[in-house]
């Protein structure tokens, strides 16, 4: 693969999102790190990427705005000169955990906007980037881009006080294959990361119902995912390990997707 590969990592000042952005960074990546408010805690992941010897730099912006996925695209040019590797990870839950029936559009609207339709257009921004990457630099063509989709095991798994939040994260997986199948001919290779019950400020408010689950046995491996078990996904599927493959879910859910009697 080349060096200093340009990675951009939407929400990635915490959780699972930070842990993808330090996780690139030490394999040699430039590093956009994106957020929303917390520029503080953005400054501090680029400042561990610096100390490792890395280049970053933390960049404020909503990908549920068309505007600002226009900017933070504009600005990791700017900034790298291109743009290699995009991780969509930013997503929020949905406020409130109401149940279906009393559910509000307004909630579907942020839900969505957030984490599939501001999503989806951030990948179509890059993967033009990408493409004219591609075509400009025909030497390197079989190095052209990688798009990483982080879904959810709530893709699958109903929970019916998150209603928007579980078909939102369902749509990735369609969105992953769209994007795979199309952008394969310019060498953009498209996958969807699937974490399961992972340890993170978003798990905290029902830390006590998953730590019951995992302990009843939900999964086989019984205990909570930590983010860097999801950024060590990512930088596999960014490392160029699995170059004919596209379109692929990698569940990183202790083995919560096998059915079991």
């Amino acid at each position: 693969m080349a060096e200093n590969r340009v990675s951009l990592i939407t929400g990635s000042s915490r959780g699972i999102g930070r842990a993808i952005a330090i996780e690139l960074g030490a394999a040699g990546h430039d590093v956009v790190v994106n957020y929303v408010r917390n520029q503080t805690e953005a400054d501090r992941v680029v400042k561990e990427i610096q100390s490792g010897g890395g280049r970053a730099v933390a960049t404020g912006a909503n990908v549920a705005d068309q505007n600002d996925r226009r900017r933070l695209i504009d600005s990791t040019i700017e900034r790298f000169g291109r743009i290699d590797v995009l991780v969509n990870n930013a997503g929020i839950t949905s406020p409130g955990r109401q149940d279906l029936l009393e559910a509000t559009e307004e909630s579907w609207d942020q839900v969505f906007d957030t984490n599939l339709k501001g999503p989806f257009f951030l990948a179509q921004l890059a993967a033009r980037h990408m493409r004219d990457q591609t075509a400009a630099d025909t030497e390197n063509a079989a190095d052209s881009g990688v798009i990483v989709n982080v879904s959810s095991i709530s893709g699958y798994a109903v929970s019916t006080n998150r209603t928007d939040y579980c078909i939102a994260k369902a749509g990735m997986q369609m969105m992953t294959w769209q994007l795979a199948d199309r952008l394969a001919e310019y060498g953009i290779l498209v996958y969807e990361v699937c974490p399961g019950v992972i340890s993170s400020d978003m798990t905290a408010p029902v830390k006590e119902k998953y730590d019951r689950l995992i302990a009843d046995g939900m999964a086989p491996i019984r205990r909570w995912g930590a983010p860097e078990d999801v950024a060590r996904a990512v930088g596999m599927l960014t490392s160029g390990s699995l170059g004919f493959s596209t379109g692929e879910r990698i569940n990183v859910d202790g083995g919560f997707h096998i059915r079991r009697l």
